[in-house]
């Protein structure tokens, strides 16, 4: 005889990594959380891998230095190997930057970089980035539509890293050439992602070296002079350290601006109130906002590769020595048990210990400069296109298919046009 006062089975698992999931991953992710927080699955590269998906659960994995952030510690083959971090970085020789390495070697780097890319770099570069803002919102101000991802919240990261790296303007639309490959193809095939990556390598090797000649007041320059008792970067080092800064200086900033404009389109009367607030002088609430919107729809969904050193066991599951653990930043900062209404967008919440640019010693270093661009970009789009308004179907846009990175291929846009 059945129990009819049984629970009913759980629906199955949904598909991820397929288009409809890119679109919406957050259903996925709330099932995960509830049947398997720490899920065992094949990637779209083959490779398979442990999901993450509950905040406290991802907290502890994030900071936990059994899991190691260097790919000689993946279980696979060396074929399997290269599937596993940055399109191209490995044949271009740049392996040896922050997201790839663990103690002490991580710590003397970060040590290092820290004094080139202080608070105090970021804060005077405030300016240039509110300049650079208001310029490419000039270019299309007059038309009354734009798509905001081509022509506003990818241009202005790229530009705002490449003065920040010291990159002369006459070469920055060559790093927008690479970098838009890198945007376009990353979660694709990875010959052409490899070719702009052994591009931008040879570039800043060269640039590294015209610096040490002649330095100036840049990030590279800083970079080439920063020690620390008496111990330098080597050129490889500074080249890797300039490449990771652009890498993760400019996608996550695209999706910031991008998915936080988005999310503000889709939720007018947030938005509106954004709006009074800016309209009258206050910005705390878009201080608090871009927290917000870094929760609600980040830029990066999984934090970057870690691979166990040993057998351990995390959120009840054993984690196997030498197998991948990716983070879902984006499902443990929707967990219920750590947010209250996290579906719902709130740009005035306050308790927001949002996991957006990670925690623990791979807390992003470049999140100062991402907040300060993307405070920058949206204030200014809503102050100057008030009635910026969605030109398309929801359901017609499309989220790039990328497993890291989560953003917007295109977002057009429609606004009263503006005249000179």
């Amino acid at each position: 005889m059945h129990d009819k006062t049984a629970s009913p089975a759980p629906a199955p698992a949904p598909p991820l990594f397929t288009w409809e999931f890119a679109a919406d991953p957050y259903p996925a992710y709330a099932w995960l959380r509830e049947h398997a927080p720490v899920h065992r699955t094949a990637l779209p590269s083959g490779v398979e891998a442990w999901l993450v998906t509950r905040y406290a659960d991802a907290r502890q994995a994030l900071a936990d230095q059994r899991l190691s952030k260097n790919p000689v510690h993946h279980s696979e083959s060396a074929h399997g190997k290269g599937k596993v971090g940055i399109p191209g970085e490995r044949s271009a020789n740049l392996m040896t930057h922050l997201l790839n390495i663990d103690p002490p070697d991580h710590t003397r780097l970060r040590r290092l970089v820290s004094k080139a890319f202080t608070p105090r770099r970021v804060a005077e570069f405030a300016p240039r980035v509110q300049e650079l803002t208001d310029q490419l919102i000039d270019g299309f101000a007059e038309r009354g539509e734009a798509d905001l991802i081509h022509e506003f919240a990818f241009p202005l990261p790229i530009y705002a890293i490449c003065d920040l790296l010291g990159v002369p303007r006459e070469d920055q639309d060559d790093f927008r050439d690479w970098a838009g490959m890198m945007i376009r193809h990353g979660g694709g095939p990875r010959g052409g992602v490899a070719r702009a990556v052994k591009r931008m390598r040879t570039y800043l090797a060269e640039l590294i070296h015209r610096k040490r000649e002649n330095p100036g007041e840049d990030l590279i320059s800083g970079l080439i002079r920063a020690s620390d008792h008496g111990e330098h970067l080597t050129e490889n080092e500074a080249a890797a350290m300039a490449f990771i800064l652009l890498f993760a200086g400019f996608e996550t900033t695209v999706n910031l601006i991008g998915n936080g404009t988005y999310a503000l389109l889709r939720h007018p009367e947030q938005r509106a109130r954004l709006q009074r607030a800016l309209a009258e002088g206050d910005e705390t609430l878009l201080a608090t906002g871009v927290e917000e919107l870094l929760r609600y729809d980040g830029p990066v969904e999984l934090a970057t590769w870690r691979f166990a050193t040993q057998d351990l066991t995390l959120g009840g599951q054993r984690v196997a020595e030498g197998d991948p653990v990716l983070v879902v930043l984006a499902a443990a900062d929707r967990d219920p048990e750590r947010f209250a209404d996290p579906d719902t967008l709130d740009l005035a919440r306050r308790d927001n210990q949002h996991l957006g640019y990670g925690h623990g010693i791979h807390y992003c270093l470049g999140a100062p400069l991402a907040r300060l661009e993307g405070q920058a970009a949206l204030a200014t789009l809503l102050r100057r296109l008030p009635d910026l308004r969605l030109a398309a179907d929801p359901e017609e846009l499309r989220w790039r298919g990328g497993l890291i990175m989560r953003g917007l291929r295109t977002l057009p846009v429609e606004f009263t046009a503006q005249g000179k």
